[in-house]
């Protein structure tokens, strides 16, 4: 049966004061003498009342509030002695990641605290993610807390073309830490259990668990059969955990991160512009969206959510300003009239949106529109380019990056997969998943325009060649043996590089793209 979860606010620290109740003295009637009486002689023994202890100051370093209340049993075993080396031997990381955590980790702490959960589990994104806030996995999951998206949406994550719950770092912490309550109540309260289901599914701790009654084996976790990074997966927190704890003694410096709250959740209330929010706020369109990774696009999803964390110096700000605008001006909007030519994709892709947006903004039941007709785009007040975490810039920059001497493009065609156009370009379904953003098993739609990076353009290249790309205009006559005869590159070739499997001839006028040694033409 699916949970159904609330939603929860972000706790925010109450700082309370104690005072002491002081019983007043009430006035004496009595003569003085009775008062003397009542008095006790000057020479008797009063015990003196001992001072109760100053409690400590609360800490300063939220590493250090996290270190107090670790008690996770650290085990000696070998697959904790290995991670434990690899974090003492690799320092640095820790310290980029201390960076990388410093908007958010007291977020997380404040909400792992709120439940009494063990403090522990604010080290998972650390072995989840590196707290990279757009990471997303060989086996498709994503955020901080690396979802994926079937159980993002069990535990209450919206994923849509505009927003993924699962990058929202307030709203997957919440979502985290729902699932770890669960998983800790469905496998016998026990954190290591619960923390290898966290990786690998609770079915499969189940099982382990049973083959191992059955075998007559013990069923602890360092016990049971799981899956290998699984069995990774426990140690490694332990072993951060470890150093974390006695970093001093390691003699490893973590970058400190104030112990109050660096960061405001405020509802805007309706769709913004990224780029408008930050104008509001005194910051970069970048620095906001960093904060706020789980918007796709240049702009809060337009059905919500419409929340924004803000660095808590410039939410009131925010919010002041944000008073003052018309809800109506925060998203531009174009009025487009359909030309003899047009279809909802062509307008689509003009305006770097979807068929989708503009059926929903129109009330359009489907891809009927006709010549004159008036159509409202919600469109970037930038550049696209200006939005550089959106989705499409963050993919741009993954598909340039360099990984091999030359890059060619594949528009996916009906029928084809990862594996088949891998295989057909020499390279491995793991490269050309991470050359272009995607896991190994994600689906490919037609049309979707893929990179690929190869050391050899050309079968006849060798290491003294100049290679360069051209594009070859096609005559009246043309053929692809004439074509690479005249350039000396294969039929092969050719085909491989223009996607021209399976069409038989060549049309004047169609454009090639060759790669040529321009040392041999």
């Amino acid at each position: 049966m699916k949970k159904t979860l609330p939603a929860l606010a972000i706790a925010l620290m109450l700082t309370g004061c104690q005072s002491l109740n002081l019983a007043s003295q009430p006035e004496s009637n009595q003569p003085e003498q009775d008062a003397a009486k009542a008095s006790p002689a000057p020479d008797a023994a009063v015990a003196a009342k001992p001072a109760e202890p100053a409690l400590p100051p609360p800490p300063t370093d939220v590493w250090e509030r996290i270190r107090s209340q670790m008690a996770m049993d650290v085990p000696d075993n070998a697959r904790v002695e290995r991670f434990r080396k690899w974090y003492l031997n690799n320092p640095n990381h820790l310290n980029i990641i201390s960076q990388r955590a410093a908007p958010f980790m007291y977020l997380i702490v404040e909400e792992i605290e709120k439940r009494d959960l063990p403090i522990e589990l604010a080290l998972l994104p650390i072995v989840e993610s590196s707290f990279d806030v757009f990471a997303y996995s060989h086996g498709a999951a994503a955020g901080i807390w690396q979802f994926t998206a079937p159980m993002g949406r069990h535990f209450g994550l919206e994923q849509n073309w505009w927003y993924d719950g699962r990058r929202d770092v307030y709203a997957s912490t919440v979502a985290a830490m729902d699932m770890m309550e669960y998983l800790h109540d469905k496998l016998h309260n026990d954190w290591y259990y619960a923390l290898a289901a966290y990786n690998t599914g609770e079915g499969r701790v189940f099982r382990a668990i049973r083959n191992n009654k059955k075998a007559g084996k013990p069923t602890d976790y360092f016990a049971l059969n799981l899956p290998s990074e699984t069995e990774r997966y426990v140690p490694q927190l332990l072993a951060l955990a470890d150093v974390i704890k006695n970093a001093d003694e390691y003699g490893i410096k973590l970058n400190p991160i104030p112990n109050e709250p660096a960061l405001k959740l405020v509802d805007a209330g309706s769709q913004i512009d990224l780029s408008f929010a930050a104008d509001l706020a005194d910051m970069s369109v970048g620095e906001l969206h960093k904060l706020n990774p789980g918007y796709n696009r240049w702009s809060t999803a337009p059905d919500g959510p419409h929340t924004l964390l803000l660095p808590v110096e410039k939410a009131d700000g925010f919010i002041v300003a944000l008073a003052d605008t018309d809800s109506a001006k925060r998203v531009n909007w174009v009025r487009y009239t359909v030309k003899p030519g047009d279809s909802l994709g062509v307008i689509a892709q003009k305006y770097h949106t979807r068929v989708g947006v503009i059926q929903s903004v129109n009330k359009l039941d489907g891809n009927l529109i006709r010549v004159g007709q008036a159509l409202l785009i919600p469109v970037a007040a930038k550049d696209p380019e200006d939005y550089e975490f959106s989705a499409d810039q963050r993919l741009a920059r993954q598909q340039s990056s360099k990984r091999a001497d030359y890059k060619t493009e594949h528009t996916v065609r009906s029928g084809e997969s990862l594996w088949t156009i891998a295989r057909a370009n020499n390279v491995t379904v793991a490269q050309l998943a991470s050359w272009n953003g995607m896991a190994p098993s994600d689906t490919l739609r037609p049309g979707r325009k893929l990179v690929i990076w190869v050391n050899r353009v050309s079968e006849t290249q060798t290491k003294s060649s100049v290679m360069r790309q051209i594009t070859y205009t096609v005559r009246s006559g043309d053929s692809l043996a004439r074509i690479g005869q005249r350039f000396n590159v294969t039929v092969k070739d050719l085909v491989r590089w223009n996607q021209l499997q399976g069409q038989k001839y060549l049309q004047p006028g169609q454009r090639l793209k060759l790669y040529v040694d321009v040392t041999r033409v």
